[in-house]
């Protein structure tokens, strides 16, 4: 496999340990929400039936998707910045495109958090009807659905023209853009395969990236951790606030 490494002393964003770092989470945390949820149908209704019967195994898990697909915006910046070194209009194509989709699926997130709460503060019929009547309004959005299909296809041609990872690794990779997209959609065999493989190749990723470089201090490995969490906390207790 070929030599990604790089400059150590030119900045770049978000940062190997950041972007490293992102690939071995996100993932993982993506996997854990569609094993949860398999065992549901993945259509609307049932999503929602399934809700109305399991609220917090629900919220869990669509808790951990979430989680997962906002992590993966510094693991989609950085395998874009690492092919963009040999292939640089696959990682720049490929990674645009994959970030645009994932905006596509926080915002879709969205509407399920509302379609929950319409469960809570009316009843599962009335959000049933109130989602069913209004699934597939237009909105702008729509327009980036074929963005997060398309981007992982090229991101991962790119990995593998690069080297960054071998064809298998690379085809796992792909394999994100048979991921259901859209507005309270469940998990399926597939997607929990499609999810491994996500894993298997970000997990590849992810280690090269880590030890691209120095290691960090002991002091470094203590201190960042814990004002990441800190910092995390704060937020968190900030936005319950609001």
């Amino acid at each position: 496999m070929e030599d990604i490494s790089m400059n150590k002393t030119e900045f770049w964003f978000p940062g190997r340990w950041i972007g490293g770092t992102s690939m071995i989470v996100a993932p993982i945390l993506m996997l854990v929400s569609q094993v949860l949820l398999v065992k549901f149908d993945f259509f609307y209704p049932y999503q929602l039936k399934a809700y109305y019967d399991h609220p917090n195994l629900l919220i869990t898990a669509y808790s951990l998707y979430l989680a997962g697909n906002i992590l993966l915006w510094p693991a989609a910046a950085t395998i874009a910045r690492y092919v963009g070194q040999k292939e640089p209009m696959l990682g720049l194509v490929g990674g645009t495109l994959v970030m645009f989709g994932l905006f596509a699926r926080t915002f879709h997130y969205g509407i399920n958090h509302m379609a929950f709460q319409l469960v809570n503060v009316q009843n599962l019929q009335s959000a049933t009807k109130a989602i069913g009547d209004s699934y597939g309004a237009f909105h702008v959005v729509s327009t980036l659905s074929a963005a997060i299909m398309f981007g992982w296809i090229i991101l991962a041609m790119g990995t593998y023209r690069s080297g960054m990872l071998n064809l298998i690794q690379s085809i796992c990779l792909g394999l994100m853009s048979g991921l259901m997209l859209g507005v309270l959609k469940g998990a399926s065999p597939f997607s929990i395969i499609c999810s491994i493989g996500l894993l298997i190749a970000m997990l590849a990723l992810g280690k090269k990236v880590l030890t691209d470089g120095q290691k960090p201090s002991t002091k470094n490995l203590v201190f960042w951790p814990l004002a990441i969490i800190v910092i995390i906390t704060a937020m968190y207790l900030f936005g319950q606030a609001g």
